[in-house]
């Protein structure tokens, strides 16, 4: 069962890079600028990362990284992580943002990419 679950985990994730890899193309093509990406640690802290790219949700706890990476921006909580920053390392990526999450905001990844396209474009308000 163990095997079969994480062999559909990998399924997922090579699903899930396909459509960031053409997120990140596109966004490189129409000049959308990356930033600063931020963490926020387990004690509510919010940190500066030593990477750059483009946050997927409101609530800026999952975002892509300038080479396609997934990050997920909640990180455990460090004593100099408000002081040094904090270093993340890219997690497998998923079909579902936020799965399971409570906060409201959660949904199909090819609709988060999507929107933050139409943001940059000026078709939405939110993202």
């Amino acid at each position: 069962m163990a095997e079969m679950a994480a062999a559909g985990k990998r399924a997922e994730a090579i699903s899930a890079q396909a459509l960031i890899d053409d997120f990140v193309a596109t966004a490189r093509s129409r000049g959308l600028p990356t930033e600063r990406l931020m963490a926020t640690q387990l004690d509510g802290r919010v940190v500066k990362t030593d990477k750059q790219g483009w946050y997927l949700n409101k609530k800026r706890s999952v975002a892509i990284g300038e080479g396609g990476e997934w990050y997920v921006l909640t990180v455990p909580s460090t004593t100099w992580g408000r002081f040094t920053g904090v270093k993340l390392q890219p997690s497998q990526p998923e079909l579902v943002v936020a799965r399971g999450g409570r906060d409201g905001e959660s949904g199909d990844l090819v609709e988060f990419l999507q929107r933050v396209l139409d943001v940059a474009d000026g078709a939405g308000s939110d993202g």
